[in-house]
């Protein structure tokens, strides 16, 4: 069946709430209104109040609240209306979801899958267009996955609501509804920590994840070059081998993302190919994100996301060293 992202993620939600009362889903105003974008939509009616609750605008709280419910042996699926929203309740993943297995040596698990919309490029106003996936995958005890495609976010959401750690769920808002995909009906996995290869190529890799995915295959397109394109697809932890596979294969490895430039997801990727790999490059290894400062009002939102001509002009850049 053909369905976006925005399909792809209720779809799985819906199938997880079928196979198990465990998972109750909680969120502002995911229940009548089916959240901000739609993504929960209907799943209140299916499901009853009870199982999809609408919470209080306290993101602390509702985070604090799924981890009660994790210890107490529910699944708890809360949403975060947006991710710069969800830095109000960063103590509760940080100092509680993402260290009390480790805190209990095991015996108390917290299965949470925290699901948030990120990233831009759709001209939203301030506090609604962070890529907080570095912050995130820099704590030891979190998963943070970011799909970049419906038949992924499926696969991705419905993996992490069968583990046992607690989960960030970052969707890029931005692809939602960009275009629509082959997705099976029946419950499928995607496994986590586990990059996909979404083109294979001979003369450099771009590895990339999220909104530079469709982005990235444009401009590769266009420009007719033979480029390995590598989604990560989980930032925390990252495919080491699938980075260091395409990077030895091509010798030329050029890394996008959207979120800031300065500390972030591609400057640990570009850390272990030059631990690992760095006999292997013909060229240094380039980075395109985002320059290290706030996020801009959205006027202005085209000239600090990586765009096609950045990119473009990386590449020239990258075949000519």
């Amino acid at each position: 069946m053909q369905m976006n992202m925005v399909a792809a993620i209720n779809n799985a939600l819906s199938q997880c709430m079928e196979e198990s009362d465990r998972v109750v889903l909680l969120g502002e105003d995911i229940g009548k209104d089916g959240g901000v974008f739609r993504v929960t939509d209907g799943l209140q009616a299916k499901f009853g109040e009870n199982r999809v609750i609408d919470t209080p605008l306290a993101e602390s709280s509702i985070l604090g609240m799924s981890i009660g419910m994790a210890l107490g042996g529910l699944r708890p699926v809360p949403e975060i209306q947006f991710a710069g929203f969800m830095f109000l309740g960063f103590s509760q993943l940080i100092n509680h979801a993402a260290r009390y297995r480790s805190r209990t040596r095991s015996t108390k698990p917290v299965p949470m899958v925290v699901r948030t919309p990120v990233s831009g490029g759709v001209r939203t106003l301030e506090h609604h267009s962070d890529s907080p996936e570095a912050y995130y995958s820099h704590i030891g005890g979190l998963v943070v996955v970011e799909p970049s495609n419906p038949y992924d976010a499926k696969g991705l959401l419905i993996k992490s609501l069968h583990m046992e750690d607690p989960i960030l769920f970052l969707e890029p808002t931005k692809i939602y509804r960009l275009f629509k995909q082959d997705v099976p009906d029946e419950m499928y996995e995607v496994p986590i920590g586990k990059a996909s290869k979404v083109s294979d190529g001979a003369q450099l890799s771009v590895i990339t994840y999220g909104t530079m995915v469709p982005l990235v295959k444009s401009v590769v397109q266009k420009k007719g070059v033979s480029a390995d394109i590598l989604d990560l697809r989980t930032i925390n932890p990252l495919d080491e081998s699938a980075i260091l596979e395409t990077a030895r294969k091509t010798g030329r490895v050029l890394i996008v993302h959207e979120a800031e430039l300065s500390f972030g997801v591609g400057a640990e990727v570009a850390a272990r190919i030059a631990e690992k790999a760095m006999y292997d490059l013909s060229a240094p290894i380039m980075r395109v994100a985002s320059p290290s400062l706030p996020y801009p009002f959205p006027g202005y939102e085209q000239y600090y996301v990586p765009n096609e001509l950045k990119i473009s002009q990386a590449i020239d850049k990258l075949l000519s060293a």
